[in-house]
């Protein structure tokens, strides 16, 4: 790109696939990984982060029909459906090529009539509610669920998954292990009824950093390492993986001017100034995914200083105290999350800022920011 846009989203692609080859260092040899790049990669544009790590995984894992189709425009590769498609989608999904979720007996038939139709073999894999409480199969309807897979002629049932409740939140591994013991179960279940060789998996990032010696399925579900982040800061202690970030934020000063003493700033006039103030007007805010509980607490890295926010967070500008930066120019470059020469903001410290986790930070950013890979 010859010229970047105002604000826009920088993509490592170096970082993120580093990210792929410290897990894949890590785990078993033989061991595939599906990168999760559903709700737009995390925040991180799933168009970008698919193109850079198409030839470096075994597949990819989205969450809706739309995403699908996103990255169908990109990749060929497998990839796991493991949202809700309504009924009237099915046959999409189904001719673009995708391995579909089932979490009942009613939707299990749905597909089932849609590949009729279609006369294709839908590959599915099924999801066991082990005690996380929320869509999947109980233990006890299992049974009845594998006799009705049994009977269809175009479901081919080729894994069997759960997913960890509360690994990233507790050192307390109890209700992991309890998980692990009812999907061991259902595991064992399943092959009494026939079906071997199933694609199984329960580890996501913090399932493969805490449990893959002990679970050792045969894939893994990476999601917020991919992007060089942690799910928890406890589980940094698994020192053998190496993250790097692969997101940098930027904008550039729009305006810059000197409001006198006791001058009140943006709605509601949270902020009133102290003493003649030089500030900058930053074009970014909470329309652009820059969250409105940062007003007056969050910063910014200007000329390589931080920059406090100052007053609330704007749809699309919010305000920054420059009143220590003697050389800042229109135009400057603006890092809202990233680094920017010594200093560097981590969406965890945004995150700690907000009450919230580094997820959700990246996760709101914009869609309709461009994303640049670096």
């Amino acid at each position: 790109m010859d010229t970047f846009p105002l604000s826009y989203i920088e993509i490592s692609a170096k970082n993120l696939i580093q990210n792929i080859k410290s897990f894949k260092n890590f785990l078993k040899k033989e061991t595939q990984i599906s990168v999760v790049v559903k709700s737009n990669a995390y925040g991180h544009g799933l168009s970008q982060i698919v193109a850079i790590l198409d030839n470096y995984v075994d597949c990819f894992q989205v969450d809706s029909i739309e995403e699908l189709q996103i990255l169908r425009k990109i990749s060929k590769r497998k990839t796991f459906v493991f949202g809700y498609v309504q009924e009237s989608d099915l046959s999409k999904a189904i001719k673009l090529n995708c391995t579909l979720s089932v979490f009942s007996q009613d939707y299990l038939y749905k597909i089932e009539k849609i590949s009729n139709n279609l006369k294709r073999i839908q590959e599915v894999h099924l999801v066991v509610d082990a005690f996380l409480g929320r869509e999947g199969v109980l233990l006890q309807e299992l049974p009845k669920l594998f006799e009705e897979i049994k009977k269809c002629k175009y479901i081919k049932l080729t894994g069997i998954y759960s997913h960890f409740a509360n690994i990233e939140d507790s050192k307390d591994l109890s209700h992991a292990k309890k998980q692990i013991s009812i999907f061991n179960i259902s595991v064992n279940l399943a092959k009494e009824y026939g079906f071997n060789n199933l694609q199984n998996h329960i580890s996501a990032t913090s399932g493969i950093l805490v449990h893959e010696m002990k679970v050792n399925n045969p894939l893994v579900r990476i999601g917020i390492g991919a992007y060089g982040l942690w799910p928890a800061e406890h589980l940094k202690e698994y020192s053998k993986i190496n993250l790097k970030p692969i997101l940098t934020w930027k904008t550039k000063v729009a305006q810059i001017k000197i409001l006198p003493k006791g001058y009140t700033i943006g709605y509601g006039l949270t902020y009133k100034t102290k003493k003649e103030t030089k500030v900058a007007i930053i074009p970014q805010g909470y329309g652009d995914g820059l969250d409105r509980r940062l007003s007056n607490k969050g910063e910014f890295l200007i000329n390589d200083k931080r920059c406090k926010i100052l007053g609330r967070v704007m749809m699309n500008m919010c305000v920054v105290d420059i009143s220590h930066l003697p050389k800042i120019k229109v135009e400057d470059e603006v890092v809202i999350l990233g680094r920017q020469g010594k200093e560097y903001i981590t969406a965890e410290e945004i995150a700690n800022k907000m009450g919230t986790i580094n997820y959700e930070i990246t996760t709101h950013i914009s869609a309709l920011l461009p994303r640049v890979s670096i």
